[in-house]
């Protein structure tokens, strides 16, 4: 699988309303931390988000993250 592009080093800390959401995960949406379609053609798909309650969100801004789109300190770790 390629890697994906790294619009930034740190989280979007956000507070995200109720609602479903598509994180992107190949790190070309214009639209970002969101999915704009920029993945078409290559081997990434979004990640769907299902926020129940209005809540403070770390979505993964390197796209390196394990946890699906939540920030794990992944970027600390990047060149």
């Amino acid at each position: 699988m390629s890697k994906p592009e790294v619009p930034q080093k740190s989280p979007y800390v956000m507070e995200l309303e109720p609602g479903t959401y598509y994180w992107c995960a190949c790190g070309r949406s214009e639209k970002q931390p969101f999915c704009d379609g920029s993945h078409k053609g290559t081997d990434f798909r979004p990640k769907k988000l299902e926020v129940s309650e209005k809540k403070r969100f770390a979505l993964c801004g390197c796209k390196h993250t394990q946890k699906d789109c939540l920030c794990d300190g992944s970027h600390k770790n990047l060149d």
